[in-house]
């Protein structure tokens, strides 16, 4: 899909239909500015705006792979005050996220989640064709691990983000995004895999 900024009304949809939703949101990028440029919709601004209209539950939302520059020397500080867990892209390199998604699994219960996954959570090695590259971000393998460790809960929804092909002459990154959203459609609720 587009950039980020279409998780914004797709939310406001979801939320109509169940009230305010976990959130377990893959990216490079907190996406809680106010304003980027001077504009309040964009795609820094998402969960910003999502947040003022009480879409999201803010005790279940997760966000994995954050890292990147930031105008603040607190990056994290936003999102955890409003009750966000953060797991940095630091606290991910090395090391298999099953054990962080049997946590998120208990912090999301039973009650509707929503999966929003921008491509620039991976590292540019895996996924160059992003308008937003970041460094040193999750793997491939990383990525499945997330979405795989998603499959029993309540999902309502879900999005994978800022895939921009015109960045990418090898169609690595387009193939990448089609398969995690493959990955995505088989943790639906009453999906069966084999």
């Amino acid at each position: 899909g587009g950039d980020h900024t279409i998780t914004y009304p797709i939310l406001q949809a979801v939320a109509e239909k169940h009230g305010p939703v976990g959130l377990v949101h893959v990216d490079a990028h907190s996406d809680t500015a106010d304003t980027i440029r001077g504009e309040r919709i964009c795609h820094g601004t998402p969960f910003q705006r999502c947040l003022e209209e009480e879409l999201l539950d803010r005790r279940r939302v997760v966000q994995i792979g954050i890292r990147g520059p930031s105008y603040d020397p607190n990056p994290y500080k936003y999102s955890r005050d409003q009750g966000f867990r953060v797991v940095p892209a630091e606290e991910c390199w090395w090391k298999s996220l099953v054990p962080l998604m049997e946590e998120v699994r208990k912090q999301m219960g039973d009650r509707p989640v929503y999966i929003s996954f921008d491509i620039d959570g991976l590292d540019p090695t895996y996924a160059p064709g992003t308008g937003t590259p970041e460094i040193a971000g999750l793997t491939p393998v990383q990525a499945l691990e997330i979405i795989r460790g998603c499959k029993g809960l309540n999902i309502v929804g879900c999005d994978l983000v800022e895939v921009a092909p015109m960045y990418d002459v090898s169609g690595i990154t387009a193939l990448l995004g089609a398969n995690l959203l493959f990955e995505m459609l088989c943790v639906l609720p009453g999906v069966k895999t084999v």
